[in-house]
């Protein structure tokens, strides 16, 4: 199994009584709650806990879009990424992702991704996504266009990566004279992409179809698993058989030396993460026109956004993986089984979690967890994954 470092990196100084009276860490939560100084230290925390994750034998790291928000300091992913690229010695740098509907000129991403694609000298993976609907109350765009925005985008990225220029396009909603980006993508066509998602089938069904990674973000091991199906019924529809590498789970873990121990030491951090931090009303989440009526209530049913969790209730679901070294092998390696993914997105930071417990968690992961499963594959799909 890869397992990758995954950091939102929040605004851990965040007051959380006063993002529940707020009612949301997102859109409407002042940025008067912002102090520079400690952001800044932030920052340069956590860029050295990403660099000190693939020094302790992390396969790669990962960084993510999100606007107007203490849950995520990171609206332009690529500057954290680009600090990233001079520091990393080894491993993969992953953007999960660009939220191509934002944008009005998405040939900025290609761009980006293309610079970073060199920088790393190919060891560089393209994240896209949609954005949740909380971005598009703070873009200001309809979210009823979002998909066809989404679509245009992706098409034309992948055009300005592959073909030559210069070349005029017309879209619907995007319209250049002259597409013919400076610098091309170090990897060839280009660099693999990767799609996260909250669980839309429309989303799975054409990653499926383009053979993109499916990356399902935070929800519970049981709903990972039947999307993760679903994504392999739409990969037989397109003629092909899906493979684990195909596959990434979005998850939290936090290893100590017993349970009780882990349990108490991540409780304060990981209840706010959930309760505070990702807290947002439905509207926000998925406003209207955002996804098809379907996807909605099987994201709603899915998703632990604005649902009040304990640690224990989020332990129960296979939501996050926390415990004993041997609790955590023995869930990993379980969910990995029942799931059938081959890359693990683990945040080992959420919430509050301060940095001496980051490196902490960091140091057991390494040394407890990563040994007993640089090899290993899922049970029943070995063959495939090899493949």
């Amino acid at each position: 199994m890869k397992i990758f470092n995954f950091h939102l990196m929040p605004y851990q100084h965040a007051d959380v009584d006063a993002i529940r009276r707020n009612g949301s860490a997102w859109i409407t939560f002042s940025n008067s709650h912002y102090d520079a100084q400690k952001g800044a230290e932030l920052y340069h925390d956590y860029l050295d806990q990403l660099e000190y994750a693939v020094e302790r034998g992390f396969d790669g790291v990962c960084l993510n879009e999100h606007h107007t928000t203490a849950y995520g300091m990171m609206p332009i992913p690529g500057v954290l990424a680009g600090a990233l690229t001079r520091r990393l010695k080894r491993g993969k740098l992953a953007i999960l992702g660009r939220a191509l509907p934002l944008l009005n000129n998405p040939l900025m991403v290609a761009e980006e991704y293309a610079i970073l694609d060199n920088l790393m000298r190919g060891n560089f993976i393209a994240g896209f996504v949609r954005g949740i609907g909380a971005e598009y109350h703070a873009m200001g765009i309809n979210p009823s266009e979002s998909q066809a925005r989404f679509d245009e985008a992706h098409d034309l990225i992948l055009r300005a990566w592959t073909e030559p220029g210069p070349f005029a396009y017309e879209g619907k909603h995007y319209q250049f004279r002259y597409v013919n980006p400076w610098p091309t993508p170090y990897q060839k066509p280009h660099p693999p992409i990767w799609i996260p998602s909250q669980g839309s089938s429309s989303t799975i069904e054409w990653a499926a179809k383009m053979r993109y990674t499916y990356c399902q973000t935070l929800s519970p091991i049981a709903t990972v698993a039947r999307f993760f199906d679903m994504y392999r019924e739409q990969a037989d529809r397109n003629g092909y058989q899906a493979t684990p590498d195909q596959l990434a789970w979005s998850n939290s873990i936090y290893v100590a030396e017993t349970d009780e121990i882990a349990i108490r030491n991540a409780r304060p951090h990981l209840e706010a993460f959930v309760n505070a931090f990702l807290k947002m009303p439905v509207e926000m989440l998925l406003p209207p026109g955002y996804t098809s009526t379907e996807s909605m209530k099987r994201v709603r049913a899915a998703k632990v956004t604005g649902k009040s969790q304990t640690i224990e209730q989020m332990i129960e679901a296979g939501v996050v993986i926390i415990g004993s070294p041997n609790t955590v092998r023995e869930k990993l390696a379980a969910y990995q089984d029942l799931a059938g993914f081959n890359t693990s997105l683990t945040k080992t930071q959420f919430g509050t979690m301060p940095d001496s417990m980051v490196r902490e968690n960091i140091d057991a992961i390494a040394e407890e967890i990563l040994p007993y499963f640089r090899d290993r594959l899922p049970e029943g799909t070995a063959k495939a994954a090899a493949e």
